[in-house]
């Protein structure tokens, strides 16, 4: 058993002392003595772990009841990976479902075992009995004495402090005192200091124990931070005065790592950087015509250069590339590098290996599409001819980048191959590379997207690029931190470059503000893609693309003079993530509640971490106000619920806008205006009263 001054291995906001396990066990959960229904965290049908990231809130909850009136209590169990135990006591919601509810951070990385046990709660059944029957002057002098009893019981335990056992011995003696009226004794029933003794060392009996279940905790950064992409070729290139362009290069781009990091950007993304195929190259805007020296897609990865464990030439060498990651990691920033199966027509792979790819009756190798679009340039790899061949060279790749400083891999469209070999290969990297993290670039259906989740991508690509109204917002965020928070961690990309939706493309710089406020404070893990901040909106007409797109040619910003210019959404994303370092709350994905406002236009919610559960030792609040119609003026009510954060109704409170610094006193009922050609979004800090 863990010692009680073992290393702090959580945040709690109900830890009570350690105290023997029980030896009885529940056998089958549901047929206990005292049962107990669904639980969480876990995962839908049971085979995997539920996640959670270090320092992460996680709520466990578990459905847990008894027959008749007396009173049960339910224990949390907890088993660190280096062996450390406690105890954390949980607290009945009294919502007519017999629902429990206690809220633990986990502070070690690696697998935890947990586990449920119920028990009768010996103290609370004689106090709830005694309130009523000694003030009604019914069987008092009986109720008196089984208090007694009970206290004396108490007081012998070897377990207990000294000082509540004089405490509990004084209260037995007063309860047989005839001297002592009912009124008086009422005062010992209903002592708060003796309900706090019992809350933390419960008199226990009929004590269940239940199944012991498994939770994995990975890497702070496996569940929160902010990324930025850009593609190190444009970082550094020069038009030439033959109209040719040089590259930029891996020494380049380094010049642009200052100032992504100062924007507080925490992960740098990379596109492929790998060489790309002559055969079939794409031209500007995905044509089929390109000119010499157009780049071609760096997702149409492979040529005589090599593959994927190779480096561009243009970018420079593989040394040049370990230049980089340092680099970036001398300012703050991890490089996450892109993982795409997938080969161009003259990557090494498709003569060394055709049976790694289709071929089609005609003797052609079948090319990728995802109709309406079509990539000639790319084969898909065929997984069911030499699994165990594929497998062998991707986990060799994987390892090849892994011994170059990269622990962060974004893998292109995850859904399109088995979901067995992605479950082999994480768990395979991950037992080597526990801090190795996998995002998934999954716009997929829901099914396959949720189960790319469960069997080990740590963050996964969503639908919030999507979702763009009041209503789609409120049920997405309500998803995303609650109902499949277990297992699931979106990272909210606000645009990549296959996506820029019509709300970007003609919601002007407003739309550009309200999805990066969105993305940045209701998700952990948020990203942008360079030219974001440029306000880059023009699409390709009859697409969701941008025109002259970034993967089929070089982009020349001066990202410093638009910023000089006043032209450059910058400053606010360097706001934005000063406020999300500033604000434990809003690095936890889950405990958003969403709050209702009388416009549909403009949503609200609440997210909110108690002192017990914060870094900082202090609560955090956040209420989240946004218009989400780019083109308007609101005006209207908005309703906050202030118990989330444990103040009573009808309370007046202070708030501070992080963005503008403006303060305003409000209640449960507050007047709000956002224009959104002003400040389409407050950001309010619940400032606490003296």
């Amino acid at each position: 058993m863990a010692s009680l001054n073992a290393p702090v291995s959580v945040r709690s906001s109900a830890e009570i002392p350690l105290r023997p396990a029980a030896s009885t066990r529940a056998g089958t959960t549901r047929t206990a003595r005292l049962p107990i229904g669904e639980h969480r965290p876990s995962v839908p049908g049971g085979r995997f772990s539920p996640t959670a990231f270090v320092g992460e809130a996680v709520p466990f909850t578990v459905t847990a009841f008894r027959e008749g009136h007396d009173r049960i209590g339910v224990h949390l169990r907890m088993t660190s990976p280096t062996g450390v135990t406690t105890l954390h006591r949980l607290s009945p919601l009294n919502d007519g479902f017999d629902r429990w509810r206690v809220s633990v951070a986990p502070l070690e990385q690696g697998t935890w075992t947990f586990r449920f046990e119920t028990f009768a709660d010996d103290f609370a059944t004689w106090q709830h009995a005694a309130d009523l029957k000694i003030a009604a002057g019914v069987d008092a002098a009986l109720m008196r004495e089984i208090g007694a009893r009970l206290f004396e019981a108490a007081a012998s335990e070897r377990t207990r402090p000294a000082a509540e056992k004089r405490t509990l011995t004084t209260a037995a003696k007063a309860l047989r005192d005839e001297a002592v009226s009912d009124d008086a004794a009422l005062t010992i029933v209903r002592d708060p200091h003796l309900a706090a003794g019992f809350a933390a060392r419960p008199v226990a009996s009929l004590v269940s124990v239940h199944e012991e279940q498994t939770m994995l905790v990975e890497r702070e950064r496996a569940g929160v931070g902010a990324w930025y992409e850009f593609f190190p070729r444009s970082e550094g290139a020069e038009r030439l005065p033959d109209g040719t362009v040089r590259s930029g290069t891996f020494r380049t781009a380094a010049k642009r790592l200052p100032g992504v990091a100062a924007m507080g950007f925490d992960v740098l993304y990379l596109p492929p950087i790998h060489p790309i195929g002559e055969v079939n190259r794409k031209g500007p805007n995905n044509t089929l015509t390109p000119s010499p020296g157009d780049p071609g897609s760096p997702w149409a990865i492979g040529s005589a250069a090599g593959g994927h464990d190779t480096v561009h030439p243009d970018l420079g060498t593989l040394e040049d590339f370990r230049a980089f990651v340092t680099a970036a990691s001398e300012v703050g920033l991890e490089v996450a590098l892109d993982l795409a199966l997938q080969a161009a027509p003259d990557h090494p792979w498709v003569s060394a290996h055709p049976e790694w790819f289709t071929t089609l009756p005609d003797g052609s190798i079948a090319y990728a599409e995802n109709p309406p679009k079509k990539y000639q340039d790319i084969y898909p790899i065929n997984f069911d001819n030499d699994p165990e061949g594929i497998k062998a060279e991707v986990l060799r790749i994987v390892r090849h980048w892994i011994a170059q400083g990269v622990k962060i891999f974004r893998v292109d469209n995850p859904h399109t191959k088995p979901l067995q070999f992605w479950e082999w290969l994480i768990a395979t990297v991950n037992a080597e590379h526990p801090d190795v993290v996998f995002l998934a670039e999954a716009f997929t259906r829901p099914a396959p997207l949720q189960a790319l989740a469960q069997i080990g991508f740590q963050q996964s690509y969503s639908y919030f690029t999507w979702r763009n109204t009041k209503s789609e917002l409120e049920e997405f965020f309500t998803w995303i931190s609650d109902e499949t928070a277990d297992f699931m961690r979106p990272n909210l990309f606000v645009n990549t470059p296959d996506i820029l939706t019509e709300y970007l493309q003609f919601g002007g710089r407003p739309a550009y503000k309200v999805r990066a406020a969105l993305a940045s404070t209701a998700g952990a893990s948020y990203g942008v893609y360079a030219g974001y901040e440029l306000y880059e909106n023009v699409a390709r007409p009859g697409s969701e693309e941008n025109i002259d797109n970034e993967k089929y040619e070089y982009k020349f910003r001066d990202w410093d003079r638009a910023e000089q210019a006043g032209n450059s959404l910058a400053p606010y994303l360097r706001r934005l993530n000063e406020i999300r370092r500033a604000h434990p709350a809003l690095r936890q994905l889950r405990g958003l509640h969403v709050q209702r406002t009388d416009d549909d236009a403009i949503l609200a919610y609440v997210k909110h971490l108690d002192a017990a559960l914060s870094p900082t030792g202090e609560s955090d609040t956040i209420i989240v106000v946004a218009n989400v119609d780019p083109h308007s003026a609101r005006e209207t009510t908005v309703h906050i619920d202030p118990t989330l954060w444990g103040l009573p109704r009808g309370v007046a409170y202070d708030v501070e806008d992080l963005l503008t610094g403006a303060r305003w006193t409000w209640g449960e009922h507050n007047y709000v205006r956002l224009d959104a050609f002003v400040e389409p979004v407050h950001i309010l800090a619940v400032k606490e009263r003296s």
